[in-house]
């Protein structure tokens, strides 16, 4: 069965997957720095996923702020 979800909770859902996708871009950022010197493979990997996160979160701005975001990161 589908949930009904009104314009209020979809917007608070988008927000809430933005403030995750931040926290998440946040962490795979730090670990990709900390591994950069011990294990390349890995820093890649998580600059990788960083730039993944970074992508969702100028997709998450663009829907809830529309216009503001110009040009890129």
């Amino acid at each position: 069965m589908t949930e009904v979800v009104d314009s209020d909770e979809l917007l608070r859902r988008m927000q809430r997957a933005r403030a995750s996708a931040r926290q998440e871009e946040r962490t795979w950022r730090a670990r990709s720095e900390t591994l950069r010197s011990t294990d390349p493979e890995a820093a890649r990997d998580a600059g990788v996923r960083t730039l993944a996160y970074e992508t969702v979160i100028a997709v998450l701005d663009e829907i809830l702020t529309p216009g503001r975001h110009t040009g890129h990161p």
